[in-house]
Formats: structure tokens, C-alpha cells, sequence
């Protein structure tokens, strides 16, 4: 089964900063950035980054260096980006909402890193590194001095814009880069699809690290709007509502998990700031789509939920799909859409075989967003990346892992991992499934289901549970899920929580989980 994106030209350079350098010469004055009150004009980002990008350029770090940025959301961190960029050099996120520790293991992972831009409050982070550490705002005498014209350095489609790191199946973090065709592609169909303009403009509110925050970093500057940044390291839901209520803020991206924050904020003070946004997009994880039904159905409600499905080595997004045409049935998933242009989903099976309607499969995706491979992996995820013949012609395919199959309306459905299966009491489950029936339970806000372990060494399955309002019974979620779900389904313990922890990156954060049940329950079971 292939679901084929629409076919579209792309320039003979698809580079993104060259968009940016076209709205610093057409829109000079136009706001590009918006931070703690500071507004920078495209011709004032412009040639701060140009000026960092002769910089780099005076000391050798041209096209196909890696440059490390750690550094929180500001004007300095699009400045860096934009700067390497131009140089025609790749940069590599070091988040600072990480731990040091975590940070240093990231270190170790990029080859050939040739420098890291930080700041006084995140330069303790990185200290670590064998490369030189530099801080913008001491250079700011010798950038002066260097040209604010554009470099002009010879970037083509097919090299590294940037690289993010991604969880491999070993343990290790993957270090995955993305192209610049692939990112072009992305921005393009984004504007071109959904109208996307210069008063498109966004709000970040996920951490640097995530690969979603790239194109949620460069969307608008790629359409002429404003790029709004919060003063903050890690996602303040209180901050972030503040600003889209005071600011023209038309657009965000973001993960599921923190769309449900803004969805409960909005919706506990009565406002609607967030309902009249022009698009919301999200995905990242599985939908609980029964916690955003209420708000999306208000009256007055004119934002637009697209929910979209990629991996970060395919430029982060591969497919859409606007929630409005959802019709939740009471076993229904809500699809993730067709593909993006010039991208291609395939469901094949083990010998990578295409599926027949219907069938499940592994949502495999060739064209062009796939990226150009781990840069630091030499061992089994390496296979991820490989060729098909369709149609008599070679093509470059990336195995997601996921499974999926193509509904009746030619949607694009993510049914789970295809490894986050399990095998408990004999069958294999995917918790996934066991999240959505308990979302579906009256009284359950949201729900995460986690794999542990006994003293025996034996598979269960936890469930930690939101109620919408007082504690719910062990007893009485396990009958009502007996309704929907298969015994060997239904979980061994249930926990109420206040509330499901996010990683940095916006998504539930299961490690987290697994430690507070270990904790709850040490003596008696091990969590995994």
C-alpha cells in the first residue's frame, strides 16, 4: 500500500535561509523576532547572523562543519542558527533544559564537532567539550567588524541544515541530520497547503532539543512572519497563554501531550485565546483525542487542529490531517492524514512487501524529507535507512518502526510501535491500546500505561490514571475496561496521579512514571 504526497518544484537551491535573506531584502522593517519586549527586524537579524556566519567562515568552519548551539530560547539563538547556517555549516541543538550529565553523553555522540555557542547561564552545561565554547555577546566588538552582507556560500539540497538527537533502540542517542531539501520541502508545503503568510505568526513552546522545535523555530521567518520566543527554559503553560492573549500569535507546533496543557488552561479560566488561533500543530505521541473533543466543539472555536505524524529522520513530519474531519467512533484512532509533498508513505510488510487495503504494515517513508542518515551510528538502526524499487526505480526508504495501516478514506492511521509491544501473560499488547479504552471511561481524564516487572521477572502492565475528579477505584476501572478490553488487556494495578509528567520535549514521560511506581511499590515489584 503506497499513499503518494503531491508532487511539487522546488527550487534549484531549496535552501532555507535563502528565504530569510530574500525577506531582510523585500521587508526590511517587518518584525522577525519578538523577546522579552525586544523587537529585531528582518534586516537587523539578518546581518547579526551574517555577521557570525564570516565568523565561522574566518575560522574555517564552512560548509559541512557541525556547530553546537546551547542556549536558551533568545534573539542570539536564531542569530547562531541562521549564522551557521549561512556559513554552510550543519548545527547541532545541546538543549539547556538537559541535565549536565545527559549533555555530556550527547557530547561524546557528535563527530568532528567543531565549536558550541552558549551563554553565561548555560556555558557551565557544556564545559565538557574538547572544542572551544564561545559566547556571542564578548564578540560583539569583533562581529562588528566583519561584513553584514550575505556570505553567499554554495549550499545544495543535499546537505546537513541540522542534526538532533533521537532515542536508538540500543540505549545510545542517535544523532539523526536532516537536509536542507527535506527541511525546504517541509516549510514549503506548509505554506503553500495551509496559507501560511507573513502574518502567520508563531509561538515556541517546546524545548530547543526536540526535533519538532526546529521547524516550529524556522516556519515563520521561512513566511516573513514574526517568530515570538518565551523568556524561559523549560514550557510555562501560565506564560505561554499570557502571551497568545496579549500578542498576535496565529500559529503553534507542539507535541499532543502539550496541547492538552493549553486545552485545560484555556478552558479552567473561560478564555479563548487559544480558540482563535488560525492552526494548532501537533502530534508526537498517540492521541487522546477524547481531551480535546469538549474545547474543540465550543462555540466560537475557529483554530484548526491538524494532527500530523514523522520521526526525526525525516525532517519531522511526513503526513496531516485536520481534526475537524474527525468522526470518533468507540473504537475509532484518529487518522494522521496524507502525505506531505514530495513524500511517499508505504505499509509494507517484514520483507518489505507492500501490504494489501486494509492490512497493517510498517509506515516505511521515502522522498524527499528523508535525512541523510545517523552521523554517529555504526550498528543495526543504520539499516533503518535502505532502497525500494517502485515503479522500476530505486528510492532511498526509511523504516519507522511504527505500525499503521490506510483506512477507507485513504487516511494515514498509526496503530502503535511496532517493538512497544509486549508480551504479558503469554499475548502481545501494545499499552497504546489500553490508553485510548481508558480515555474513553467516564471519569478518566487521561491515562499512561507502563511495563513492569515482578520480583519473579514477570511482565505487567501499570496504569496511572488522571480522574476528572476524586480518586477512582481499582475495582471499578477494571470492570469497565473488561467491557471493552480482553483480560489479558486490562492492567494489574491502577495508580490516580494529579497529573501525567512531560519530558522536556512535551511528550509523557514513561521513564518518570516507571520510577514513581518503583518507588510506590519497592519491596514489592521492580518497575522496567
Amino acid at each position: 500500500m503506497i499513499l503518494q504526497g503531491k508532487r511539487v518544484d522546488l527550487p534549484p537551491a531549496p535552501v532555507v535561509h535563502h528565504q530569510v535573506e530574500a525577506h531582510a531584502r523585500n521587508t526590511p522593517d517587518a518584525v522577525a523576532v519578538f523577546y522579552a519586549g525586544e523587537r529585531v527586524t528582518y534586516a537587523e537579524l539578518n546581518a547579526r547572523a551574517n555577521r557570525f556566519a564570516h565568523y565561522l567562515l574566518s575560522r574555517g568552519h564552512g560548509r559541512g562543519a557541525k556547530v553546537g548551539v546551547c542556549l536558551d530560547y533568545s534573539v542570539d539563538l536564531l542569530v547562531a542558527i541562521l549564522g551557521t547556517l549561512k556559513a554552510g555549516a550543519a548545527y547541532v541543538p545541546f538543549d539547556p533544559a538537559y541535565p549536565s550529565v545527559r549533555l555530556q553523553l550527547l557530547l561524546n555522540q557528535v563527530p568532528d564537532l567543531a565549536l558550541i555557542v552558549a551563554s553565561p547561564a548555560t556555558a557551565a552545561l557544556v564545559e565538557s567539550a574538547s572544542v572551544d565554547v564561545i559566547d556571542l555577546a564578548p564578540l560583539a566588538e569583533q562581529l562588528a567588524s566583519l561584513p553584514d552582507t550575505d556570505p553567499g556560500t554554495p549550499v545544495i539540497g543535499d546537505d546537513v541544515c541540522y542534526a538532533v538527537f533521537t532515542s536508538g533502540s540500543t540505549g545510545t542517542p542517535k544523532l539523526t541530520a536532516v537536509r536542507h531539501e527535506g527541511w525546504f520541502n517541509l516549510m514549503n508545503w506548509l505554506k503553500l497547503e495551509y496559507g501560511l503568510h507573513s502574518g502567520s505568526n508563531n509561538l515556541v513552546v517546546s524545548a530547543f532539543g526536540f526535533d519538532l522545535s526546529q521547524r516550529a523555530l524556522m516556519t515563520p521567518l521561512f513566511c516573513g512572519a514574526t517568530q515570538h520566543l518565551m523568556a524561559t527554559r523549560n514550557f510555562d503553560a501560565m506564560m505561554a497563554y499570557r502571551m497568545l492573549s496579549e500578542h498576535d500569535i496565529r500559529v503553534v507546533h507542539c507535541a499532543s501531550s502539550t496541547l492538552y496543557l493549553l486545552v485545560d488552561w484555556e478552558t479552567a479560566r473561560g478564555g479563548d485565546a487559544l480558540a482563535r488561533l488560525d492552526y494548532v500543530l501537533f502530534g508526537g505521541e498517540a492521541l487522546k483525542v477524547e481531551r480535546l473533543t469538549n474545547w474543540a466543539r465550543r462555540e466560537g472555536n475557529t483554530c484548526t487542529l491538524l494532527h500530523q505524524y514523522g520521526v526525526a529522520e525525516c525532517t519531522d513530519v511526513a503526513t496531516s490531517y485536520d481534526l475537524a474531519d474527525y468522526r470518533p467512533g468507540e473504537h475509532d484512532i484518529a487518522p494522521v492524514g496524507r502525505p506531505a509533498y514530495n513524500t511517499d508513505i508505504h505499509l509494507l510488510d517484514e520483507e518489505l512487501n507492500e501490504v494489501g487495503p486494509g492490512e497493517q504494515g510498517e509506515i516505511c517513508i521515502s522522498g524527499a524529507s528523508v535525512g541523510a542518515g545517523y552521523l554517529n551510528g555504526s550498528g543495526p538502526e543504520n539499516a533503518k535507512f535502505t532502497t525500494l524499487v517502485v515503479d522500476g526505480a530505486e528510492r532511498r526508504l526509511y523504516r519507522t518502526g511504527d505500525r499503521g495501516q490506510v483506512n477507507e478514506e485513504g487516511e494515514l492511521v498509526v496503530l502503535g510501535r511496532m517493538d512497544a509491544q509486549v508480551k504479558v501473560r503469554g499475548m502481545r499488547i501494545d499499552p497504546t491500546d489500553i490508553e485510548r479504552a481508558l480515555g474513553r471511561l467516564v471519569g478518566v481524564r487521561e491515562a499512561a500505561v507502563v511495563v513492569t516487572y515482578t520480583e519473579a521477572g514477570d511482565a505487567e502492565l501499570t496504569a496511572f490514571v488522571v480522574p476528572t475528579g476524586g480518586d477512582l477505584s481499582e475495582d471499578d476501572l477494571r470492570t469497565r475496561l473488561l467491557w471493552t478490553l480482553p483480560r489479558n488487556m486490562v492492567p494489574a494495578r491502577f495508580v490516580n496521579i494529579l497529573r501525567i509528567p512531560l519530558s522536556p520535549h512535551g511528550k509523557v514521560d514513561r521513564a518518570a512514571l516507571a520510577d514513581a511506581f518503583r518507588h510506590q511499590f519497592a519491596g514489592s515489584t521492580t518497575a522496567a
